[in-house]
């Protein structure tokens, strides 16, 4: 009995020794697993498995940031980037509820942890990541920032997983967590170049982020499970979208952050998608932002404009905020204008140049031969022509590449909207069917401070990358008569009121170096009797120009002209007088803006200053003036161009009656008659054979100029019906003028021009009589005297 007791009692002992060997093991083995994980950590502080940035790159974390281009209302008008289109935003400037669905979804205890979710990441280690993972959206950022796409080596997924630890405490303890918040919506990319927030916000729903609304903010943070897979665009995944937003929206209502209704009513809505994408071609003011690119490159060179290291800014990737004077709302009404009346002038276009109406089409007084020359030289300029020579085809194989048919998507105006059509065509017949097209040139600014408010290039600039407004130089025609008129007034102290005879003048051979005889006749033939300088400008009378010119030569013209910043040639020819001078909008605006502005000539400004990302300021705009005219010469110029809208080749303004349109286009000018009844100066101009159709267009505080025309001057209209200015340009500025007096903040002046203290020349024609007949011994007379010129 004592032996097997004593038995029992040693097998006891044994089995509490072996039982204190497992505690001991047990011990070890997690001391010694808590010691590797801590000295793997240190290993991995120690850059072991891979460099950890620093605490500088912390505080300045790299990333690639747009350069913003800002109107002077405020308006994204667009931006610069290579890669990536992101344009950061703070905190402030994100809605609860986009915060609030990020949280619900994304890290539920994000207030609460440090960087690592404990409970997180022990569910995930018990059931293998089948509830849910375990990355804290701090953890999440930090691969977004520093560790890259996740490896699919398990080892190399274990250090990386680990770096993120490391990194997103770090981040923890450098940001708030606001700060965080505000980074990861800011470095995501959303795709379609949604890259941030704040693009994917514009891009998809036209909208800043603080404007989105709870759905939307849902669908949004849905896209970061997997922006390529869930992609709302119709073509993609619009269905998944859809289904991966009510998730989130469930996630909210589980959390507390809305009520089960609201989650409720806002699943069965659709996504609401407003999709605009954001490119280099498409968007707002293109042709304008192209300017502009060219501008910052330039800036960028100036040594003078580097950063404190002295190495040069990147318009594409260092943030930078290039402030402009463009003003959003004008830009859309200029760009509406032209997209509502050019395609109804494209369609009368494109009827008179029908195979049987015009067999030469779009040609007209060009021969076959002269047709073949015209093509080759555009084939030899083309781009098709540049890439293949530059990747080594020999000239006979790139021309023969003309005539063979391709694939492609061709220009056209469908509907009224500028579009595409998928074809197959020779590309020598997509060159001539490019020739049928008529562009347009726009450009409107403020004649007291020089802010250009709306440019307009083209129709497309997706298509035709050519700007008429700063690039193009086109024939003037007759709006280069006020310049003549302006130097003569100048010069003679003349009144609008001053008669001449309408009859032809000669200008001799080598008068003013013209190498022959040089007699300009009238548009219509018809000549006789007098004309007020009043009447003779409105109706654009060539014989009273011509005498104009041959008074003060053409010398002291070119000079004025020069002083109004134009800076295309113009030869000190009498000629010129009638708008021989192929000139910019740009520069023909810049000029008339003189006359407005009391005879001051002020630069056009694009850009008033630049800031880089941190809100420094790296450039200020100096303003550019100079006295060109006197205050009279200038105002007495302004009132004759009142009469061409009073009475003269741009009356339609004010008129009540119908368009002259053939009855198939009679919608061509949306909106006409226009009826307008505020002061208004201006001047038509159409070149000779209709190639080129001008209007400027002036008010006390905005000057406008718009031309017409196609790329070559051999496709024209066939008559001045619909081929002059007043038909091809003058609706343009019409409808943007109506649009921009309906939108009173733009406070667009309807008042009276600002008329001299001590005007000395009389500007009132029953006045200037009166005077003339008190004056006079002889008859009472129905007309001023003439001019003894």
């Amino acid at each position: 009995m004592a032996k097997k007791q004593a038995k029992k009692q040693a097998n006891k002992k044994a089995v509490t020794q072996d039982f204190s060997k497992y505690i001991s093991w047990f011990w070890k083995l997690f001391l010694g697993g808590v010691l590797a994980i801590i000295l793997v950590f240190l290993l991995a502080s120690w850059g072991v498995f891979g460099a950890l940035p620093d605490h500088t790159i912390l505080e300045n974390p790299k990333t690639n940031l747009a350069t913003e281009i800002i109107s002077s209302d405020g308006k994204t008008l667009g931006k610069f980037y290579f890669n990536d289109n992101r344009t950061p935003v703070s905190y402030d400037e994100l809605p609860k509820h986009l915060v609030d669905a990020l949280i619900a979804t994304e890290d539920a205890r994000f207030h609460e942890h440090s960087g690592i979710d404990a409970r997180g990441t022990l569910r995930a280690f018990v059931y293998l990541g089948s509830k849910g993972g375990a990355s804290t959206i701090s953890q999440q950022l930090s691969r977004q920032l520093f560790v890259g796409v996740a490896s699919t080596n398990t080892l190399s997924r274990i250090t990386q997983k680990i770096k993120e630890w490391i990194i997103a405490t770090k981040l923890e303890r450098q940001y708030t967590k606001e700060e965080i918040i505000a980074q990861y919506f800011n470095i995501y990319d959303f795709g379609n170049n949604g890259d941030g927030i704040r693009s994917a916000s514009r891009i998809y729903f036209g909208k800043e982020p603080m404007e989105l609304d709870i759905k939307e903010s849902a669908m949004l943070v849905g896209m970061f499970k997997n922006s390529s897979l869930y992609n709302p665009r119709p073509e993609r995944n619009p269905i998944g979208v859809k289904n991966r937003r009510n998730v989130v929206l469930a996630q909210m209502e589980k959390y507390g952050y809305i009520d089960e209704t609201v989650k409720d009513s806002l699943q069965k809505l659709d996504l609401g998608l407003r999709y605009s994408p954001e490119s280099h071609r498409e968007g707002t003011a293109t042709y304008f932002r192209e300017y502009l690119r060219a501008f910052m490159k330039d800036w960028t060179k100036d040594k003078a404009n580097r950063k404190p290291d002295g190495t040069a800014y990147n318009i594409n990737s260092d943030g930078l905020k290039v402030y402009t004077t463009i003003d959003s709302r004008m830009q859309l009404y200029a760009e509406d204008a032209v997209n509502r009346h050019m395609p109804r002038l494209q369609a009368e276009f494109f009827h008179q140049n029908t195979p049987d109406r015009n067999p030469t089409a779009p040609f007209l007084d060009l021969t076959k031969g002269g047709i073949d020359s015209l093509m080759q030289k555009a084939m030899s300029r083309g781009e098709r022509w540049r890439i293949m020579k530059k990747a080594g085809k020999s000239e006979k194989e790139i021309r023969a590449s003309f005539y063979k048919p391709t694939k492609m998507s061709v220009f056209a105006w469908k509907e009224g909207k500028a579009s595409e059509i998928d074809t197959i065509m020779k590309p020598i017949d997509s060159m001539r069917y490019y020739k049928h097209f008529l562009h347009t040139g726009m450009m409107s600014m403020n004649p007291q401070t020089g802010h250009v408010k709306a440019w307009v290039g083209g129709v497309s600039y997706k298509h035709f990358q050519y700007d008429h407004v700063n690039q193009s130089k086109r024939q003037v025609g007759s709006t280069f008569k006020p310049f003549v008129y302006a130097t003569a007034i100048d010069q003679l102290h003349l009144s609008p009121c001053d008669v001449l005879p309408n009859s032809q003048i000669t200008i001799e051979a080598n008068k003013y170096g013209n190498p022959e005889p040089w007699t300009p006749r009238n548009d219509n033939n018809e000549y006789g009797g007098t004309r007020t300088l009043k009447n003779a400008l409105a109706n654009s009378v060539n014989t009273i120009t011509a005498r104009l010119m041959d008074k003060v030569g053409p010398q002291p013209v070119v000079d004025l002209v020069k002083k109004l910043g134009i800076e295309s040639e113009v030869l000190a020819v009498p000629s010129i007088a009638l708008g021989t001078p192929d000139v910019s909008v740009y520069e023909m605006v810049g000029a008339y803006s003189a006359f407005a502005n009391q005879g001051v000539y002020t630069k056009p400004v694009m850009v008033t200053h630049i800031e880089d990302k941190n809100g420094t300021i790296l450039y200020q705009f100096t303003p550019e003036s100079r006295d060109v005219l006197g205050e009279e010469a200038a105002y007495v110029t302004v009132n004759l161009m009142e009469g061409v809208t009073q009475s003269g080749s741009g009356g339609r303004l004010r008129g009540k009656g119908r368009d002259k349109w053939r009855a198939d286009y009679r919608e061509v000018i949306t909106g006409y008659p226009y009826e307008f009844t505020n002061p208004i100066a201006g001047k038509t101009g159409t070149t000779q054979n209709q190639s080129d159709g001008w209007f400027m267009g002036m008010v006390p505080n905005l000057v406008t100029g718009v031309w017409v025309g196609a790329e070559d001057r051999a496709a024209h209209f066939a008559s001045i019906t619909y081929g002059q200015g007043a038909a091809m340009a003058l609706p343009i500025w019409g409808m943007y003028m109506k649009s921009c007096y309906e939108n009173e903040e733009l406070e667009i002046s309807q008042g009276e021009f600002e008329r001299p203290k001590n005007l000395s020349i009389e500007v009132d024609c029953d006045d200037y009589k009166q005077k003339q007949d008190s004056d006079s011994d002889g008859p009472d007379e129905d007309v001023p005297e003439e001019l003894d010129f």
